[in-house]
Order: structure tokens, then sequence, then C-alpha cells
């Protein structure tokens, strides 16, 4: 039986700019660079305090396919957000904006927690959410 996700994909323009973007301003940590057949680059980012999940930061271009290539770069910019809980997202707002990441929405109270809305380099959702206390 399914037990847990493990990986997801992020279709990227230019990998060594994604990273940069995960790591330097969301402050991601990179969990694998290498490469992975003549032409492509296994590069995976996942949060500090837990891997579980890794993020594939993919160049469109590993599809063999051209119209298959045509579809993934087509979904660069327009990808289902990908959700991270935070301790504080008060302070993580303040510290990305610093760091120079474009907002949505500042934190704002929700039935599920404080969220605030940013967007990655190409315009996909970084949704930011604080749990509430018990």
């Amino acid at each position: 039986m399914i037990e847990q996700l493990r990986l997801t994909t992020r279709f990227v323009e230019d990998q060594d700019e994604a990273l940069r973007f995960y790591t330097e301003k969301l402050g991601l940590k990179k969990t694998a660079d290498e490469q992975f057949g003549p032409e492509n680059r296994w590069l995976t980012v996942a949060p500090e305090q837990d891997d579980t999940v890794e993020i594939v930061l993919e160049h469109p271009d590993w599809a063999e396919d051209e119209a298959e290539i045509d579809r993934r770069t087509a979904l660069i910019g327009d990808q289902p957000a990908l959700a991270f809980t935070v301790d504080d997202c008060h302070a993580t707002y303040e510290t990305l904006i610093d760091r120079g990441v474009d907002f949505v929405t500042e934190p704002q109270e929700r039935p599920y927690g404080i969220e605030a809305v940013a967007e990655d380099l190409y315009g996909n959702g970084v949704v930011l959410v604080e749990q509430p206390a018990e």
C-alpha cells in the first residue's frame, strides 16, 4: 500500500537559477545534485528540518518527446502551489521579504492557522502556514 509521498516535481527554465531561489531565498537545502545520463541533472531541495519530501527542480527537456517537452515547458509558472508549514508565519514572511521574495498576500488569520502566499521565481505559489496553537 502507499505509505508516504517522497518527491514532487517543479518544472524550471534554469536549474541553477531555481536552485539559488529555493536555497538562498526560501532557505531550503540542496539534497541531491547529480548528472543523470549524458545531458540531464537530478537536482532536489527540501526544508532543512524535514527532507522526507524533496522537490525535484527539473528542466522540461528531460522528456524525449517534443510534444511532452512543450507540455512541460507550458507548465512553468502554472504549477500547483507548494505549501510549507512554518513555526512563525509573520517572522518567516519578514525574513523572506528581506531576501527579495515576492508575496501575493501578507500573513492572515485563517480557520486552519496563519497563512501568507508568495511566488517563486516563475510565479508559482509558495504557501506558508503556521498551524494554530493547540
